[in-house]
């Protein structure tokens, strides 16, 4: 099986993150985006500790499509500098696995 990750975005709406997720997954980027939130976020942004609430999205795709999927966010997202982080995969279910493997074949891709 390729190799597979879970990516981390988060958005400042949950509008913002309904949306983002719908075309993700649309355009089989991902197999599935679980959207958590609202969450409560503590970052540096130029030069100020910000505290705000985000909403998180967890999506779930192979490793191949990942540089079109960070491309797809940055496009999408309303943040200057989305916060685009991949975590492999190293084990999971054998069938959660195929699924996101048949989930996310592009027959647009050539």
């Amino acid at each position: 099986m390729a190799g597979f990750v879970q990516v981390v975005t988060t958005t400042a709406s949950a509008e913002e993150g309904a949306a983002l997720a719908r075309t993700i997954a649309t355009e089989r980027l991902a197999a599935g985006v679980q959207i958590v939130g609202p969450i409560r976020s503590l970052y540096w942004w130029k030069g100020s500790l910000r505290d705000e609430r985000e909403w998180q999205l967890v999506i779930k795709t192979t490793r191949t499509l990942f540089d079109a999927l960070a491309a797809h966010i940055k496009a999408n997202h309303s943040y200057v500098t989305p916060e685009i982080i991949a975590t492999e995969i190293v084990a999971g279910s054998d069938d959660y696995l195929a699924w996101v493997s048949a989930e996310t074949r592009r027959t647009d891709v050539s």
